[in-house]
């Protein structure tokens, strides 16, 4: 099972928050109210996201609670849900000559793929989150590119040598990203 999302909000270059949906939410709406525009980053994608900090505190937090799923087709008990997926010809046909279905076919190849690797996985998805967040909040500060390049390159001492003038909540938010992305990375069998 996936651990919860986290979320970061930014004011400017200050973190303002961090922490769950619910406490991002909380600690950030008193900032709106006072006139800030945050920015706020979902920290396991990198993902900018935007939130209705309209009404008060309780209406904020009651329009962002956890909903719980809808129901639909398929198997809703198990977390099924449904979505198009492409193929080629070949890939149909196959499938289709599965003994189970197509369905349960790309499901097992799907959870085969998972256990391969997961840390390397991970540690993947976390440095190109960090490099979303980046892009975000410091694509006009001095040194982006060359700073952008040493992620890339996983050259963790080089960005942090490069990051070292920016400001520090932006600065130690991306090297914590960063840092959590090398220690799945060294976690992973070679």
């Amino acid at each position: 099972m996936k651990p919860e999302s986290t979320y970061t909000a930014f004011a400017g270059n200050e973190r303002i928050a961090s922490g769950s949906l619910l406490k991002m939410i909380r600690e950030t709406k008193p900032h709106v109210d006072a006139g800030a525009a945050p920015l706020i980053f979902v920290d396991q994608t990198g993902q900018q996201i935007d939130f209705d900090f309209g009404g008060t505190l309780d209406e904020v937090l009651s329009r962002h609670a956890p909903a719980s799923a809808k129901p639909g087709p398929g198997r809703p008990k198990l977390g099924v849900v449904s979505r198009e997926v492409s193929l080629l010809p070949r890939h149909w046909e196959w499938l289709e000559g599965q003994p189970q279905g197509a369905s349960a076919s790309l499901r097992r190849l799907v959870e085969a793929a998972m256990k391969h690797d997961p840390d390397k996985q991970e540690a993947r998805a976390r440095r190109e989150a960090a490099g979303k967040f980046m892009w975000g909040i410091a694509g006009d500060f001095p040194g982006f590119e060359e700073a952008s390049r040493a992620l890339c390159a996983k050259d963790d001492a080089a960005l942090e040598t490069l990051t070292r003038e920016w400001p520090a909540d932006v600065r130690d938010h991306l090297l914590a990203l960063v840092r959590e992305a090398s220690r799945l990375d060294n976690a992973a069998p070679l």
